[in-house]
């Protein structure tokens, strides 16, 4: 069994995947936010909805482009705000484990 969503969605249906992928491209090249900061706003997104696989992967990637542990845990508390203890509870403690490089996403 694949574990891994994104490959799983290429497989099924490629054309839509591409469509996703050209969407997301887009939206790399925008130039209102810098990208660390479009990586936090996706942590926030993410664990909002309590997406911990995402909020992984999108830590490894802010961590590589200069987010500290500090922006990472405020990026994910701010979330208590619109969902309660959820993306905390569900996202904070795998976003640490990653950014203090125990696991990868």
């Amino acid at each position: 069994m694949n574990s891994d969503p994104l490959n799983v969605f290429n497989k099924e249906a490629p054309e839509v995947a591409q469509a996703f992928n050209q969407l997301v491209a887009s939206l790399q090249g925008t130039t209102g936010l810098d990208v660390k900061t479009k990586q936090l706003v996706y942590i926030g997104m993410k664990a909002a909805l309590g997406d911990s696989q995402a909020v992984d992967y999108h830590t490894a990637a802010a961590k590589e482009l200069g987010a500290t542990r500090a922006e990472i845990v405020d990026t994910i508390l701010i979330t208590l705000t619109v969902c309660g203890l959820n993306g905390v509870a569900t996202c904070l403690p795998s976003a640490l484990t990653v950014y203090d490089g125990l696991s990868k996403p």
